[in-house]
């Protein structure tokens, strides 16, 4: 039986009608897979499978969704941002607000040197900080993250993130700092992105964007329209993990606190 997948005109374009009608056929895909959008697995001999074309000017890697969570499509990237060979691209998916998304300037750590993309999974979440439910991003990497250029396999997110100005985050019960100069744009009640300084003073760039927004709770919402500002938390990867309820997510953000794996920072909203 032939694989459910959807493969759209763009991506066809992209990778040629010889490799689509392979795909198509069930010879070059795969029958089980990690969504690349919500991070739970596929399978595309029982649910409608999107191709996702990552491609940047030498290079495309092809991965796959759940047709539910994004549509077939082409993802355009910098060279600068793919650093190399992109692997199958995977995010996290806990309290219903995650994506996965190329981060400027680092890669996932691979075997034999071989660099491969740096992935992020964000998660939308209340915190109660100080007696009062406070709107939270929780950032977490499908893989340890190297510097540029480097050929070791050891994990770089937490520094890279502190350089970034970030705070070590030793007790959630204290809001953590404001950085200055990023934001996150939510637009229409969807989370967009969050917004770093532009080099030189320009203007803000996008340092995460959602390949599609996310739909935020209302409860999400209500809160960040009290304050008009989030609490951005970032932890290696399999610090935090899926977590169903935010409860168990903070649980996870606590434990990571206490072993000093948690960094934060408070940033104003923009839009609405």
């Amino acid at each position: 039986m032939p694989p459910m997948l959807d493969v759209s005109a763009e991506v066809r374009a992209e990778i040629g009608e010889e490799e689509a009608t392979r795909l198509l056929a069930g010879e070059n895909a795969p029958g089980t897979y990690d969504c690349t959008s919500c991070r739970t697995p596929g399978n595309t001999g029982h649910e409608r499978t999107s191709t996702v074309l990552f491609i940047s000017d030498e290079t495309a890697v092809l991965a796959f969704a759940h047709a539910t969570c994004i549509p077939s499509q082409v993802v355009p990237v910098s060279e600068e941002q793919l650093q190399g060979a992109v692997r199958s691209i995977t995010a996290d998916d806990a309290a219903g607000g995650t994506t996965s998304v190329l981060v400027d300037g680092a890669r996932e750590a691979g075997t034999a040197g071989m660099p491969r993309q740096a992935v992020l999974g964000i998660t939308c979440g209340l915190v109660l900080v100080e007696g009062v439910l406070r709107p939270a991003l929780v950032v977490e990497p499908t893989g340890a993250i190297s510097r540029p250029g480097s050929t070791g396999d050891g994990d770089d997110f937490l520094p890279l993130m502190i350089e970034q100005g970030f705070m070590p985050q030793l007790d959630l019960a204290v809001p953590p700092p404001a950085l200055s100069g990023w934001s996150v744009l939510l637009a229409m009640g969807q989370l967009h992105a969050v917004l770093q300084p532009g080099a030189t003073g320009g203007p803000a760039v996008s340092w995460w964007q959602a390949h599609q927004p996310l739909q935020v709770s209302d409860g999400w919402r209500s809160a960040v329209n009290r304050t008009n500002e989030v609490y951005v938390y970032a932890a290696p990867a399999d610090s935090i993990g899926r977590q169903p309820r935010e409860d168990l997510m903070r649980d996870a953000l606590e434990r990571a606190a206490g072993h000093g794996l948690l960094v934060g920072a408070t940033m104003p909203l923009s839009g609405t």
